[in-house]
C-alpha cells in the first residue's frame, strides 16, 4: 500500500490578506468549495492508498482535524511538529511513524497547498514513480515547464532510466530559482523540469539515506518519536529532543547527495499557488480575462483578479491588477508585483499588527468567533459553537461579559449555577466569575457576546478545565 504523507505547514504570506500565519492558504477554499488541504487528501483517496498521514504545527492542529472531519476524510494520524525544521525532519517523523508497527510502506510525500488540474496525469506519474521506488530509488516528480518561471526551483534531467514499463531520468542537478534569462534557457533546452517538492520512496530507504548523509536529523527525529505521546488523533514527538534537530530541506539533506535519485516528468496542470497571479493563471475567467469572486462589479476592467469577502467591490478602468478585500484589510497590487506581497507582511510583523497573523474571524477547536465591533472599553463578538462542543471553564480579571443567544441552545455554567438559554435569552457574567459555555444541542449555537472592561485581550483568560489541552 502507498501511504500519502501530506505536509500542511507553512504560512503562505504571498497570499495575504486571505492567508495569515494562523490560518494559511492550505486551509482556504481557493479553487472550489473545498480547502487546499481537503483537495489534496481527496486527490489520493483510493483502495490502493492508505489513509493519509498529516504533518502540521501545534497551532494548526484543530484546524486540520476539523477540516478532515468536515470533508469526511479518513486519516492515519496527525503528527504535530514541535517547531518548524524544514522538510527533511518532517518527512523523517512520518517515515519513523510509518515503520512503527513493523510495516515499511512506500511514502507519497505531498504539500497540502498545491493545485493539480489533470488528476489522471497525476495518478499515472505516481504509478510510474512507484515502480522505481519499489526497487530502492528516491523519486521526485518534476513538472514539465510551460513558461520561463522564476518562482520555482528546477531539476536537470540526466540519463534516461527504465524500470519495467516505467520511464524516468536520473537526477542530473538541482538548480535554485533562476533569473528570467536563465529560466528562458532552461525552457529552450528541454532538459529541465520544475521542482514540485513531491516525492515517493520506501520509508526505510529514506531513513537509510538520512543515516548516511545527515545522521543528526535521523538521531534527533528518532529520539523525538521514541519519546512521543498520543492525544486522540494527534501524535506528539518529544519537543526537547526534536528542537535539537538541524533545519534542512530534503533537497539539500538527501536528494542532492544520493546516487539513487530519479525524476519522473509530469504534465498535470500543477501549481503551487504561490502568488495571486499564479491563482489567476489557473482560475476561470470572464470574456475580459477577469477572475471575479464575491460581490464584484467591473467596468472597463481587464485581466484582473478581484475578490470580495464582505463588501461590494467596484472597479473602473483597471488592468492587470489584483484586488483582494477581506474582513479587515484590502490589498491592491500589480500582477507583476504580487511576489512582493510578503514584504507587506514583514512590515505588519515589525509593527506588531494582528493582521499579519489572524483574521477578524478566528477558528477554535469548538467553533469560531468573529469580532464585529470594538471600542476603548468594549468588544462585540459573534460566537458559533459546534454541536456537542464546549469552551474551557475560565474566568477573566479585567472584563465582564453579556451573552445573548441568537439561535440554538446554550448550557451556561456561571459560578455554581448551571442554566439553559434558548433563542433571545441572555445572561451576564460578572468580572472574576468562573464560567463555561456549551452547546448541548444538535445544531450550531450562535450567540452575541458583549465584553466590557479595562482590558479585552485574548490573554486575559485563566483556564481551569479544557477539553483541548490548552493552558
Amino acid at each position: 500500500m502507498l501511504l500519502p504523507v501530506i505536509m500542511a505547514g507553512g504560512s503562505g504570506s504571498r497570499l495575504w490578506p486571505l492567508s495569515r500565519s494562523h490560518y494559511p492558504k492550505q486551509f482556504l477554499p481557493l479553487l472550489n468549495d473545498k480547502t487546499m488541504l481537503q483537495n489534496t487528501a481527496l486527490r489520493v483517496q483510493s483502495e490502493t492508498y492508505s489513509a493519509p498521514l498529516i504533518i502540521c504545527g501545534e497551532e494548526h492542529r484543530f484546524t486540520v482535524a476539523e477540516q478532515l472531519r468536515i470533508g469526511k476524510i479518513e486519516h492515519s494520524g496527525i503528527i504535530l511538529e514541535p517547531e518548524g525544521r524544514n522538510t527533511a525532519p518532517a518527512i523523517a517523523l512520518a517515515a519513523l511513524q510509518a515503520i512503527k508497527n513493523g510495516d515499511d510502506p512506500l511514502l507519497l510525500v505531498l504539500a497540502a497547498d498545491h493545485a493539480i488540474q489533470n488528476q489522471d496525469a497525476f495518478l499515472a506519474a505516481i504509478d510510474e514513480a512507484q515502480q522505481f521506488a519499489s526497487s530502492g530509488h528516491l523519486v521526485t516528480l518534476g513538472i514539465v515547464p510551460q513558461q520561463p518561471e522564476t518562482g520555482y526551483g528546477y531539476i536537470k534531467m540526466g540519463s534516461k532510466l527504465s524500470q519495467g514499463q516505467a520511464k524516468g531520468f536520473q537526477v542530473g542537478q538541482f538548480r535554485e530559482k533562476p533569473n528570467l534569462n536563465t529560466a528562458k534557457q532552461y525552457l529552450a533546452s528541454k532538459e529541465y523540469l520544475w521542482n514540485s517538492g513531491m516525492f515517493i520512496f520506501r520509508a526505510s530507504q529514506y531513513l537509510e539515506e538520512l543515516k548516511q548523509y545527515h545522521p543528526k536529523i535521523l538521531d534527533a527525529c528518532s529520539q523525538a518519536m521514541n519519546n512521543s505521546s498520543n492525544d486522540t488523533d494527534f501524535i506528539r514527538p518529544n519537543k526537547e529532543k526534536f528542537i535539537e534537530c538541524p533545519d534542512d530541506s530534503i533537497d539539500y539533506a538527501i536528494m542532492e547527495k544520493t546516487s539513487n535519485a530519479v525524476v519522473i516528468p509530469m504534465d498535470c496542470g500543477w501549481s503551487d499557488v504561490g502568488s495571486w497571479s499564479a491563482l489567476w493563471d489557473i482560475s476561470s475567467k470572464d470574456e475580459q480575462g477577469n477572475t471575479l469572486k464575491g460581490d464584484v462589479i467591473t467596468h472597463a476592467t481587464t485581466n484582473c483578479f478581484i475578490q470580495s469577502d464582505s463588501k461590494l467591490v467596484a472597479t473602473v478602468g483597471l488592468h492587470n491588477l489584483v484586488v483582494i478585500e477581506s474582513d479587515d484589510a484590502i490589498m491592491v497590487s500589480s500582477k507583476n508585483s504580487v511576489q512582493d506581497v510578503k514584504e507587506i507582511v514583514t512590515v505588519l510583523k515589525q509593527q506588531q499588527r494582528p493582521e499579519a497573523h489572524t483574521h477578524r474571524k478566528v477558528y477554535r477547536p469548538w467553533g469560531h468567533y468573529d469580532s464585529i465591533d470594538q471600542g476603548a472599553r468594549f468588544q462585540v463578538k459573534r460566537i458559533v459553537v459546534n454541536p456537542g462542543n464546549e469552551l474551557s471553564l475560565q474566568m477573566h480579571h479585567h472584563r465582564a461579559e453579556h451573552w445573548i443567544v441568537v439561535s440554538g441552545t446554550a448550557e451556561v455554567t456561571k459560578g455554581d449555577e448551571v442554566l439553559l438559554l434558548s433563542e433571545n435569552e441572555s445572561t451576564y457574567i460578572p468580572l472574576g466569575t468562573k464560567h463555561r459555555l456549551k452547546n448541548p444541542g444538535a445544531i450550531p449555537l450562535e450567540m452575541i457576546e458583549v465584553q466590557s472592561g479595562s482590558y479585552l485581550g485574548e490573554d486575559d483568560i485563566v483556564r481551569f478545565e479544557d477539553n483541548y489541552g490548552r493552558k
